[in-house]
């Protein structure tokens, strides 16, 4: 990934900026119309994601919202909250999570952080589908070319309360599947789903995962999701094994005073 890192750095000496684009607020019915299937995450309730349904049952985010940020351990699926078209302090759906699949190649403690963006994705199986008229689960399409327009909705930490949308924002350079993006994101939009609009029809091409600077000028990087989704999709795929069918291993020390306790480490 470091041609990627020589790639931004000849973009800043070359003079291409981010593009200064607006952000609108999704703060009514009708202006969240149509984007009802991008939700915020609510996690643990100590912090927030933004993620958008690409099935009524699952929901695409970034790995990184899955792990805890001061140990490094994931974080219990049970302690994740999808709220679905969230505004104003209501959702139009609130489900929880079943499982949380972070992609197998994501490193959360790697050192190479523009490295670890090329899969920083992760599917969440809610507990139960959400089927309403309103919400509409959204396509996935490829990865966009360079100089593409692309869009992202997004929630963060000063817009927490309605997502924003950012209609045209670009792709200014992309490798080894990462995207360097001129769109507006903060704190809380990690997750958050980017589009590409193709026959009046929005398709999720990437996924937000970090803020970076270019020459002083903000820019985001995204994964690109057609392969690591895949991934994601196929590990899915793989059933559950009940806790009560589980074989019982027994430790040594095991029905002793609670001092010769031993735990595994997530």
């Amino acid at each position: 990934m470091r041609a990627l890192a020589v790639l931004i750095a000849l973009l800043s000496a070359s003079g291409v900026m981010a593009q200064d684009t607006s952000l609108r607020a999704l703060t009514t019915a009708n202006d969240s119309k149509g984007w009802e299937a991008v939700g915020r995450l609510d996690i643990a309730g100590r912090a927030f994601c933004t993620g958008a349904m690409i099935a009524p049952d699952l929901v695409l985010t970034a790995a990184h919202c899955l792990y805890d940020r001061a140990s490094g351990a994931l974080i219990d699926a049970g302690e994740i909250e999808f709220l679905a078209g969230w505004r104003n302090g209501r959702a139009a759906a609130y489900r929880g999570v079943r499982r949380a699949i972070a992609h197998p190649d994501y490193e959360f403690e790697g050192n190479d952080k523009v490295d670890r963006v090329a899969y920083d994705l992760a599917l969440l199986e809610l507990d139960h589908p959400i089927r309403l008229p309103s919400i509409h689960p959204f396509e996935t399409d490829t990865r966009p070319r360079k100089g593409e327009d692309v869009g992202v909705v997004s929630y963060a930490f000063d817009r927490a309360e309605a997502p924003s949308l950012q209609e045209a924002c670009r792709v200014l350079a992309r490798q080894s599947g990462v995207l360097v993006l001129s769109c507006s994101v903060d704190f809380g939009s990690s997750g958050a789903p980017v589009f590409t609009i193709r026959d009046g029809v929005p398709r999720i091409v990437s996924v937000v995962s970090a803020k970076a600077e270019m020459h002083s000028e903000p820019v985001s990087l995204g994964a690109v999701i057609a392969d690591p989704l895949d991934d994601l999709r196929a590990l899915l795929a793989v059933p559950m094994v009940p806790l009560d069918a589980a074989p019982r291993v027994r430790r040594y020390g095991e029905g002793a005073p609670a001092g010769g306790a031993k735990f595994l480490r997530p």
